[in-house]
């Protein structure tokens, strides 16, 4: 079975890693995206904002492979610091509706000690099923 990496156009490469893997069979894996930019600088230190960056990572991930917001399946949370997180649930709302809008897929949080990058607080990996018509000629 054949994998193919997926990245966005115009991003600074990974190191040692894929941002996205999509399978033949549409199913489409993207990496922790955390909230840095495409040249993989921090334009906010805040958890809103890189929450909010993460999320457009995501969806860039996923548009890159030819899909939309209502094919994630799947995120997965990790963030350091619950008591903000608890915190600030109406900002989170608000800015999770400005990227995917009213979809909810199945997801999960955790709270982690800390993420590779420092200055990171919050990343977010997902799952998508990409439609098959998106993944011809791949």
């Amino acid at each position: 079975m054949a994998h193919r990496i997926i990245q966005p156009q115009g991003w600074a490469m990974a190191k040692g890693y894929a941002n996205g893997m999509l399978s033949e069979t549409g199913t489409l894996y993207v990496g922790g995206q955390i909230g840095w930019d495409e040249n993989q600088v921090f334009r906010s230190h805040d958890f809103i904002g890189q929450m909010e960056q993460a999320l457009r990572n995501v969806m860039a991930v996923v548009e890159a492979a030819g899909g939309k917001a209502e094919h994630l399946v799947r995120l997965t949370w990790y963030v350091t610091d619950k008591r903000e997180y608890l915190a600030r649930q109406a900002e989170v709302g608000q800015a999770y509706r400005r990227v995917l809008g009213r979809h909810f897929p199945a997801m999960t949080m955790v709270v982690v000690a800390g993420l590779v990058e420092d200055e990171a607080l919050v990343e977010i990996e997902a799952t998508a099923e990409i439609p098959q018509a998106s993944t011809l000629g791949s």
